[in-house]
């Protein structure tokens, strides 16, 4: 089974964890369903359940080196994760406020190796997107788990979590255009059209990827009608998730993350690996 997940760091009734399940054959990937978790005790249950599926999450995996090793921190990352984990929200976001603090203008957040070619948000920002608080929440379920993290962390292989982002294959779907919002004043025609350009885009083939979303005409309306793109995002996250199985398929162990990864920092799949050191 292939997995897509759009991760929040504090999941309610109202924003849910998404889970878009599906399968690839050759390069139609098949849209199955979708499975939403309120809870994170939810989520880090069906992580724990046997099975056999290779996910792509949109969260971050790892700090960036240079932050870690500015604070003396473990540059060890299943040291560094327990270690990360064991602070609370609060004490994270003043341990990072103050380290930007002390940089100049133009760069106080450091950042990972990924975040170039992928386009990302630093894995240790707190606000817009809090992606620190997701990878202080999300990790440690992964870790506890026992699944298999490519590059970083040896576990079940037959249950496998690859760090996901679905900025970057939506950018490449439809450039720069906004395409969701939580908020519902702006949650608005433009909005939608861009939503269903995507998924036009998608079903043709999507960039870079050589692989096909196919969606039934009520999966196809649902992912449309979200504004808040979650579950579109899932989606997003299930092509990158299909691409690295057919990666595997083909004799890649690593999944197409680049060889040449930092194994604290991890690396997005399906970013380009030029800047990979």
């Amino acid at each position: 089974m292939l997995v897509g997940v759009d991760f929040t760091s504090r999941p309610t009734r109202r924003k849910s964890i998404v889970m878009a399940c599906g399968a690839r054959d050759g390069d139609l990937v098949q849209l199955q369903s979708l499975r939403c978790f309120e809870s994170l005790d939810a989520f880090a249950a069906w992580l724990a359940e046997p099975g056999d599926w290779i996910a792509a999450l949109d969260l971050p995996f790892g700090l960036p080196r240079e932050l870690v090793q500015h604070l003396g921190w473990p540059t060890d990352w299943l040291a560094c994760m327990r270690h990360y984990a064991s602070r609370s929200r609060v004490e994270i976001r003043e341990c990072f406020a103050a380290f930007c603090a002390a940089r100049p203008a133009g760069g106080k957040f450091a950042h990972r190796a990924t975040d170039g070619p992928a386009g990302s948000s630093p894995s240790m920002k707190w606000v817009n997107p809090p992606v620190a608080f997701m990878l202080h929440a999300g990790v440690p379920p992964l870790i506890a788990a026992g699944v298999h993290l490519p590059g970083l962390h040896d576990g079940d292989r037959r249950r496998v979590a690859l760090e996901g982002y679905p900025g970057l294959l939506a950018r490449a779907c439809i450039g720069r255009a906004s395409y969701k919002s939580d908020e519902p004043k702006r949650q608005t025609p433009e909005r939608l059209a861009a939503r269903r350009q995507m998924l036009e885009v998608l079903q043709r083939g999507a960039p870079r990827l050589g692989l096909r979303l196919v969606v039934a005409a009520d999966q196809r309306a649902l992912l449309a009608r979200d504004a808040s793109g979650d579950r579109l995002d899932a989606v997003l996250c299930l092509m990158q998730a299909a691409w690295a199985e057919r990666a595997h398929a083909a004799g890649d162990m690593r999944y197409g993350l680049p060889k040449r990864l930092d194994p604290l920092e991890g690396w997005i799949v399906t970013a380009p690996e030029s800047a990979a050191r």
